[in-house]
């Protein structure tokens, strides 16, 4: 299985409709909330390899487990702030790929260089 943005999106949208009278409305004044749910289940990504570690995730199956769900709740609240500011899956590959390919083209290391030893 390999979801695609749309699906993700779909899915996101199919789980809205279904709370759509408890849950804010996919409107952008509400997306800042979404993004601070986004970064409370990173947090969560976060205490799991702190707890329990790199090699626990790849080598114990629960421990993995939490990882995963954790990842996908990040992934879900993604979809929702990109919903919440109206982004089209179209939208978000084209930045994506544009983003992708500058970054192919960037020296990292000079440019960190430059931002903390000019000054």
């Amino acid at each position: 299985m390999d979801l695609s943005i749309s699906q993700m999106m779909d899915m996101q949208k199919a789980l809205f409709a279904l709370h759509e009278n408890q849950w804010s409305p996919m409107e952008p004044e509400y997306g800042r909330d979404f993004i601070l749910y986004m970064v409370e289940e990173i947090g969560e990504v976060i205490a799991i390899l702190k707890k329990k570690g790199c090699d626990a995730v790849l080598s114990d199956a629960d421990v993995r487990s939490a990882f995963l769900e954790e990842m996908a709740d990040v992934l879900m609240y993604y979809q929702e702030v990109l919903l919440r500011f109206h982004v089209t899956p179209d939208e978000i590959s084209r930045a994506y790929e544009a983003k992708h390919l500058r970054n192919m083209g960037r020296d990292y290391t000079k440019e960190y260089k430059e931002l903390y030893h000019n000054g």
